[in-house]
Parts: C-alpha cells; sequence; structure tokens
C-alpha cells in the first residue's frame, strides 16, 4: 500500500524540563515497525539515539496546540513530538496509526491461538507462586518480541473464533473472583497488630491488583474491536479505544461477591445528550456581557464537604488511581474520580477569596502608605479560610475553556472601617465628576458594591484570570492563575503560577502578589489542605512591601497551618509589622509602635456572594454549565455525575480538535493576553482614566 511507505523528517521532541523541546531527525520503518530517531540527517547511517516498538503503541494528538502529538509505546515508553504545523502533524499521526495497526494486528495473528494456552488462574494455585509468574513473564517476552516479523504476503490467517473470547472471559471471571477474595481478606485482618489491613505493602497490592484487573478488562476489550475488525475487513472509521475509565463498574466491584459482566450501552440521560450538544463557545456570543448585579440574589448555596462517606467506600478506587501514578507526575491531564470533587467549579473558588468585602474596601482608607500596606497583609491573610468548604479536601471542578463565574457583594457603609479624613465623601468635585452617572445613583446607596468575574481563558495550560472592582472607592484587583499540580505519594502539591494586582486609584499605588502553594494531604485516610510557600507583596510606589511564609507541617511535631511573615519599609529597611498565627484560625499582628491585635477568624462575618438564578444565566456560566453534575453529587449519584461530567470534558476535547483542524484560534470573552499575563478587558484604571482625560478637555 502506498500508506505504508517509510517516511522521515525532522520533528521536535521534548527530552525534559532543563533541556526542553530539540530537533531530531526520525524515521519511520514500517517493515520492522519501528520509530527510529537520530541527532541529525547526517547521523542517519550511525545507530539512532532511540527506538520505539510500534505494535501495541497509542498515537495521540495532543490537546496542548494543533502541532503536538504523543507516541505510547507498549512498553510504558513516551515520546512527545512536534511537527512544524497541523498538516504535517495529520501526516505524521495517519502514518504512524497505519503502521502500528498493522503490526499490533500480526501481533494476534502470529500468536497461538488462545484456546491452546491451557491457563486457569484458579487451577494453578497462588499468583505470587515462581511457575505462573515465568509463565506471565513468557508471555510478556513473546508479545513484545515479534515486531520485527513481517507477514509473508498474500497469507491467510483463520478469524479468531467467538468461542476464545469466551474461553478468555471465563480466564477473567476467575481471576476477579480471585482479587475479590484477596482484598475481602487483607480487609478483614485486624486495625492493630503486627499485621493489619492498614499495611502499606497490603493497601499497595490491593491497588496493584485492582489496576491489573482493570488492565486485563481494557485488552479484553480490544479484543472485541479486533474480533469485530476481523469480520467485518477493518474498523469503522472513526473507533477510539479509551483507557480513561475501567471497563469494571468500580461502585459494585466488591458486592456480594459476583463477577460483572460488562455492561450494555446505556442510553444516555437527556441532561447528558444537552450537555453534548450545546453549542461551541466560539459560535456564541464572545461580545462581553455587562452584569446588572440589581439581578442578582443572596446566594443561599452552602455546600460544605464534611461528607467523608465516598471517600471511604471508593477508597479501592483511590488505591487503583495511585497505583497508575508516579512520584512527581504532572496530573493536570490525569482524570481523576468523580466523588473526590467539591460541589463548585475553581473560578467559584477564587470568587470566595472575596469574601470578606469590608476587609477589601477598608485597605484603600488607610491613611498613610504603611497602614494600606498593613491593611492589604490583612486581608490577604484572611482570604484563605473561606475558600475551602469544610474540614475534607476535595477538588473543586476543573473550568471549561470559556467557562465563566460572576457575583457580587454589597458591603454596608457603616460597616467599612474608615479613618478621618479618609471618607469617600472627601474627595475632590473634579473627582467626583469623573465617575460615571451610574455611580452617581450608587452613592446615595448605603452599601458599596464590589463586582467579581473570572474566565477560563486557557486549557492547556490551565490558566484562570479574575477581576474584582469596588468602583465607588476606586480600587480593583486583577489576577491570572496557572494551576500546576504533582503527584507526590501519599499528597497532592497544586503550585499556583501566576500574579495579582491591586490597584487603588485614589492613591496611584499598585500592589503585586502572589499565591502559596496548596496541598492535599492523608489521600488515603482523611484528605486535608495544607498551604505552603513564600509569597511577597510589593508596592513600588511607597517602597513597602510584605514577605509571608506559610509553613507546611514538620515530619515530627510542629503546628498546622501555621504562618508568619513581616512589613517592612525597603529604604529604610525597618520592620514596621509582625504577623504570626494560623491562616484558618487566630492571626496575631504586632506593630512597630508595641501594640497587638489579634483576628479570629472562625468569629470572622462572611459576606455572602450575590449570583444570577441559574435561569438568567449563560450556558457558560459556571453553575449553570456544571449543575448537573453538582446536583447528582448532591443526591449522592456518584455514577451519573461521572456521565454528565464526562460528556462535558468529551464536548471541550471535540470543539478543541476542531478548532485545531480548521486553525480557528480561541477567542477570550473577558480578559486580554498581556505579554504573560492575562489582563480584564474593562479595568477601572482605563475607565477613569477615560473619565478624569473626558473631563479635563471639558474643562
Amino acid at each position: 500500500s502506498d500508506h505504508m511507505e517509510n517516511i522521515y523528517g525532522y520533528l521536535m521532541k521534548y527530552t525534559n524540563l532543563v533541556t526542553g523541546w530539540q530537533y531530531r531527525f526520525f524515521v519511520l520503518n514500517n517493515d520492522a515497525g519501528l520509530l527510529e530517531y537520530f541527532v541529525n540527517e547526517q547521523s542517519r547511517h550511525l545507530k539512532p539515539r532511540g527506538t520505539l516498538q510500534l505494535a501495541g503503541a497509542v498515537i495521540s494528538p495532543s490537546d496542548e496546540d494543533s502541532h503536538t502529538f504523543t507516541v505510547n509505546a507498549a512498553s510504558g515508553e513516551q515520546y512527545k513530538l512536534r511537527a512544524t504545523d497541523a498538516k504535517e502533524r495529520q501526516h505524521w499521526v495517519s502514518r504512524l496509526q497505519i503502521c502500528t495497526q498493522h503490526h499490533t494486528e500480526a501481533i494476534g495473528k502470529n500468536n497461538p491461538p488462545l484456546k491452546s494456552r491451557s491457563f486457569s488462574l484458579a487451577s494453578q494455585g497462588s499468583a505470587n507462586s515462581p511457575g505462573v509468574q515465568r509463565r506471565l513473564s513468557q508471555n510478556a517476552v513473546s508479545f513484545f518480541n515479534v515486531g520485527h516479523h513481517r507477514l509473508p504476503t498474500g497469507k491467510r490467517v483463520p478469524i479468531m473464533q467467538p468461542d476464545h473470547l469466551v474461553d478468555v472471559r471465563e480466564m477473567m471471571s476467575q481471576a476477579e473472583g480471585q482479587q475479590r477474595d484477596l482484598i475481602r481478606s487483607i480487609e478483614c485482618l485486624p486495625v492493630s497488630g503486627h499485621l493489619t489491613s492498614l499495611d502499606q505493602d497490603l493497601l499497595m497490592l490491593k491497588a496493584t491488583s485492582m489496576a491489573t484487573m482493570n488492565c486485563l478488562n481494557d485488552c479484553f476489550h480490544i479484543l472485541q474491536l479486533q474480533h469485530a475488525s476481523q469480520q467485518k475487513g477493518s474498523l469503522p472509521a472513526g473507533t477510539t479505544i479509551s483507557w480513561l475509565e475501567p471497563k469494571i463498574s468500580l461502585a459494585n466491584h466488591f458486592k456480594n461477591g459476583a463477577a460483572q459482566n460488562f455492561p450494555a450501552e446505556i442510553n444516555k440521560p437527556a441532561a447528558v445528550r444537552e450537555e453534548q450538544s450545546i453549542a461551541e463557545p466560539c459560535q456564541l456570543t464572545r461580545e462581553p456581557e455587562e452584569i446588572n448585579p440589581d439581578e442578582e440574589l443572596e446566594d443561599v448555596c452552602d455546600d460544605k464537604e464534611d461528607d467523608l462517606g465516598a471517600v471511604e467506600e471508593q477508597r479501592s478506587v483511590i488505591l487503583h488511581l495511585l497505583s497508575q501514578l508516579k512520584l512527581g507526575m504532572d496530573l493536570t491531564r490525569v482524570v481523576l474520580p468523580t466523588f473526590i470533587l467539591e460541589k463548585r467549579s475553581l473560578l467559584e473558588m477564587y470568587a470566595d477569596f472575596m469574601s470578606h468585602p469590608d476587609l477589601f474596601i477598608a485597605i484603600t482608607n488607610g491613611t498613610t502608605p504603611e497602614e494600606r500596606m498593613i491593611r492589604f497583609v490583612e486581608y490577604y491573610l484572611t482570604s484563605f479560610h473561606e475558600g475551602r468548604k469544610g474540614a475534607i479536601a476535595k477538588k473543586p471542578y476543573n473550568p471549561i475553556i470559556g467557562e465563566t463565574f460572576h457575583c457580587s457583594w454589597r458591603m454596608p457603609k457603616s460597616e467599612v472601617t474608615t479613618d478621618a479624613g479618609s471618607n469617600f465623601s472627601a474627595h475632590s468635585p473634579s473627582e467626583q465628576v469623573t465617575l460615571s452617572k451610574d455611580l452617581e445613583g450608587q452613592r446615595e446607596l448605603d452599601y458599596y458594591t464590589v463586582k467579581f468575574v473570572a474566565e477560563q481563558v486557557s486549557h492547556h495550560p490551565p490558566v484562570s484570570g479574575f477581576y474584582a472592582e469596588c468602583a465607588e472607592r476606586k480600587m480593583c484587583v486583577n489576577a491570572h492563575v496557572w494551576t500546576k499540580s504533582k503527584f507526590l505519594g501519599m499528597s497532592i502539591g497544586v503550585t499556583m503560577v501566576g500574579e495579582g494586582l491591586l490597584s487603588l486609584l485614589e492613591h496611584g499605588e499598585e500592589y503585586t502578589f502572589s499565591l502559596p502553594c496548596a496541598y492535599a494531604r492523608s489521600i488515603l485516610t482523611v484528605p486535608w489542605v495544607e498551604l505552603g510557600g513564600k509569597v511577597n507583596i510589593n508596592c513600588v510606589k511607597t517602597g513597602y512591601s510584605a514577605s509571608i511564609n506559610f509553613h507546611t507541617k514538620p515530619f515530627y511535631g510542629g503546628k498546622l497551618h501555621r504562618v508568619t511573615g513581616e512589613v517592612k519599609q525597603n529604604t529604610t529597611n525597618t520592620v514596621v509589622c509582625r504577623v504570626q498565627g494560623e491562616w484558618n484560625s487566630v492571626l496575631e499582628f504586632t506593630y512597630s509602635n508595641g501594640e497587638t491585635k489579634y483576628v479570629d477568624l472562625t468569629k470572622l462575618s462572611v459576606t455572602r456572594k450575590r449570583v444570577r438564578p441559574l435561569e438568567k444565566q449563560g450556558p457558560f456560566e459556571s453553575r449553570r454549565l456544571w449543575q448537573h453534575v453538582t446536583e447528582s453529587l448532591r443526591d449522592g449519584d456518584i455514577d451519573k455525575a461521572t456521565e454528565h461530567k464526562r460528556a462535558l470534558e468529551e464536548r471541550q476535547r471535540n470543539e478543541e480538535r476542531l478548532r485545531a483542524e480548521t486553525e480557528t484560534p480561541w477567542s477570550t470573552k473577558y480578559f486580554l493576553k498581556e505579554g504573560d499575563g492575562w489582563v480584564y478587558h474593562k479595568p477601572l484604571w482605563k475607565t477613569v482614566s477615560a473619565a478624569q482625560t473626558q473631563q479635563t478637555d471639558t474643562n
């Protein structure tokens, strides 16, 4: 076939974080079923720098962009490659897939019939016996060493008979039964003593045995597809094999000790069909929408995440997941179980950092630069505890690209800390004229309004932008955050890459700040959240800065959630305030004049945000977008929640694939790319500046 010719050319290959991407010369050897690469074309006659067996490999176009793709060999080795454009990527991917399919099918045809392998776990004794392990390793060797064999032209191979698949299903049923017996035996062990049910080696044995069974079921699924293709001649166009979810219903895996058969295709609920049929975001209006705060109602939703029931019931799934992860592995593309999810989007979690709008507004009321910096530090340190919904660490939904979240807060003016001479009414007449008519009407009200908007501006990498403003007090904050998560063994670490900017326009001051890392600890027992790392707050104009350390708990002794920090004047290097305590409990501020102030976060009043009802929200606003997942989680229906979540994620992948094929760039709605960051399209500093310019022209 003309599709089976050897192809070669330069591709970029990702090596590691230090070296990054490098150009290498690649050769697809169709006869041998190999993908080889060399330093350059001139060294092609030398030994390849690397070689991948394509038999059993998976070739995957990447979601990152239209140029990148990965080659995942059956041995576990992976090449991450990048072509010069989408057309070249498609050329390589299609040729690699054809070669892979050809040599994968050759394995099944060359191997002896399955029935001749009289292998039964039930009759061979312990799965850990040397004999069984030797046979398993021999079968693996026979699988991976056939890549160089070529089928004689025109040779016909007998089609696999259906009874072979029945035999395989029987053996797997026996293996599943033994695996369930193993799990029960471990779980029946005492919780204390020499050998307990919580022994780390036994927990890992449970996890790996579960992973093995699911891998076998995935392989059986492929065998079924191959059998169908042999009968029909080839796989139907567009057929894909999903590796994301196990074929056994994990939730029911241990119920009653009965072997689970493969479920038939389940009719998708109407809500899932609705989620899959929502028009692509770029086809909807991408024009920014002005949200009227009067349409928003005080939020009555209060989903505390203190229920450990689902986590305990699904512990086997957690072990199964852990068995597939490696230390330091990037979890951005790992599909996590639905039952560990919070009932809200990450974009809404960012909004909860503004749950003390009185402290936020009070920043600009400080009479001196020193006082304003200290007030910002106070607000900053009190913003994290409300971001956690309960004591149990759960993960918010990963926002879909184009997803947005809007809300606002109303803060009675009488409850905002003020200082003599700093009241808003003290502004000069010329400053007051610069305010819009809307603000003039708002001045008559007895409350301040803080508006908030967040948008998921990028999918790979996952970047969120959020913006909040109190127009009446001429202050706003703009931030962008890239969440990078890694597996750390018995915990998960999340680095918040990005920067925030607080603007106090009436003082002409800008404060830059960063965010701490977050850790989900004890993910096998009772998961909890810990913050860690050093963050800095800096105001160039005033010369004041703050350094804050979030301390992680030492292995032995030490306190949880400890935080320390200091505010100083950079010019004189004088410390004007020190802070210590716990970021979710009590904070102690000690000032240069010797005074001490305590802030008990457990008694700090929380102002409820105001959100539009679901029926008034757009289809890509967080609560409406995830409403079916949230409702299913509230009802405790994990399977249904998983189905809705999968539908949303699949739609996002399809849309991204379509944009790559049509070379259509993604267009954001509220945030614009500026350098390495993202800025709200209509920040207050532009609005006020334009109004002041207009006033000057009028005068």
